[in-house]
This record gives C-alpha cells, structure tokens and sequence, in this order.
C-alpha cells in the first residue's frame, strides 16, 4: 500500500545500518587496519547469515553429502565429479577468452572435445593423462582482471562465502551456461537433467568439503573469521590463476584488458 512504503523504507534503512560494523577512529590505527584488512563492514549481518547457512547445513546439506558418499563409491563419485567439471568448460571457456588466456582457452577447449569423446562424456578425464590438466575460471575472476573490486565481504546461506563481484559473476555465468539454456528453452526431458546436474553440483561440492568443514569447525576459535579469511585469499589466487603475486599477466588479445585444479564444479 501506498501509505506503507515510506515506513517500510525506513525500517529497512534502519536494519541495513544495524547490520553494520563500526568503524574504529583514526585514533586505533590497529583496530583500524584489522578492520579494513577484513573488509567486512557488513559483519553482523553477515555472521547472521553464516547462522542461518549454518542451519541450513546441518539439516540438508550435510546429510546429503554423507548419504551420497555413503551410498556411491569413491570411483563413481569420481567419475561425477568429472562429469559435472567436464558440463562446466563452456562457461570456463568463455572466461578464458573474456580475459585474453589464449593458452588456457586453448587448453579447455581440447580438455572438452577430448573427455567428451574419449572420456565418455566427461566421466574419464583422459586429457589430464595426456598432459592437459583442467582449471577453473569464472566470470567474478573476470570482472576481477576487468579492474572491477571485489567491494565488501557477503556471507550468502547456501552459496557460502562472496562478494558483490564474485556474486554478480555467478548469476553472469548461470546465465551463459548452455545447460541453463536448456532448462529454459527445452522438454520436460532437458528441464529434469538440468536440475539434476545443479542438484548433484551442491551435493558433490559439500562431499568434497566435509573434512576441510569439520577441521574448521572443530579447531577454530572463530570459523565465520577463519572462512572469510580462506575465501578472499582463495579468490586472489584464483584471479591471477595461481601466478605468483606481482608476476606480470598473461598475454592479451590487444584488448588493453589485463590479463583448484578443479576436480569438479568450483568451490
């Protein structure tokens, strides 16, 4: 209603700037520095949502992945893992040019057309046996060598750790996925394998995650810190694809853009 908005806008203005951590003054040069260095200035917030991410893993997600690792065996598991990486090259594909990695573009390229021939599908990763092992990429990576910062920490329940970058990155590559496409645009048929593979994604990364998780949880003095830490470290490496800080990008395509070995879906 009309006569609500105003009072609605206000009382979400309100949240949004109790949600906030305080700054500490000039005069805390240290306080200072942890803070900036965190770059959480949504913190409260955010560790209200690693709550309820919490919750939420305790009573789906993690029992899932212990069901399908109970259930599949390390072999299959596998060969899934290599299939759900193998659907990803399109979109990995499309990084690689977008930031000017001809070598690497190349190399996702042959890795797609080879495991999805000869490695039935994705399911033998016969292009690592021959010397062309995989990576990842993603558009957040991309806006990232674009110049784009990565702009305040964002804890998301069921996506985990993030940022305004890396988020709006992964509704750019959800987007650009062809087997998105075919959820949208195909049968009944296409529309099934497609929340298939997403639901398999989810249930692979967290099987893949429960030992580093359950490490956290069980030797951290606080895990959301350690978490947040972890991510944005990850992430940095992640951009300059492993090189070593300060080493100079890859070549380009006269763009003027600056230019895990994934086992599966990226973490």
């Amino acid at each position: 209603m009309p006569f609500l908005r105003r009072p609605t806008l206000l009382l979400l203005g309100l949240l949004a700037l109790s949600a906030c951590a305080t700054r500490p003054p000039a005069s805390e040069p240290e306080a200072l520095a942890e803070y900036e260095q965190a770059n959480d200035p949504l913190e409260p917030f955010n560790r209200t949502m690693y709550t309820v991410h919490n919750g939420l893993d305790t009573v789906l997600l993690r029992p899932a992945a212990e069901f399908y690792r109970f259930f599949l065996p390390q072999p299959v598991r596998t060969g899934v893992r290599n299939a759900l990486g193998n659907l990803r090259s399109p979109v990995i594909l499309i990084n690689d040019v977008l930031q000017g990695e001809t070598r690497r573009s190349a190399t996702t390229l042959a890795r797609f057309l080879m495991n999805s021939t000869f490695g039935i599908g994705g399911v033998f990763d016969v292009a690592k046996e021959v010397g062309l092992p995989g990576h990842s990429e993603d558009f957040g990576q991309t806006l990232a060598v674009w110049g784009l910062d990565e702009g305040p920490f964002l804890f998301v329940p069921l996506l985990g750790p993030s940022n305004p970058r890396d988020l709006a990155g992964f509704g750019v590559d959800v987007a650009a996925d062809p087997v998105g496409w075919a959820i949208r645009e195909g049968d009944s048929t296409a529309e099934a394998l497609g929340w298939t593979r997403y639901g398999l994604t989810v249930v692979d990364t967290r099987e893949g995650l429960i030992e580093a998780l359950d490490s956290i949880n069980e030797t951290s003095l606080d895990p959301y810190a350690t978490l947040r830490s972890a991510y944005r470290q990850r992430r940095r490496n992640d951009v300059r694809n492993g090189r070593p800080t300060g080493e100079a990008p890859a070549a380009t395509l006269g763009t003027g853009l600056d230019v895990t070995e994934p086992a599966g879906p990226a973490r």
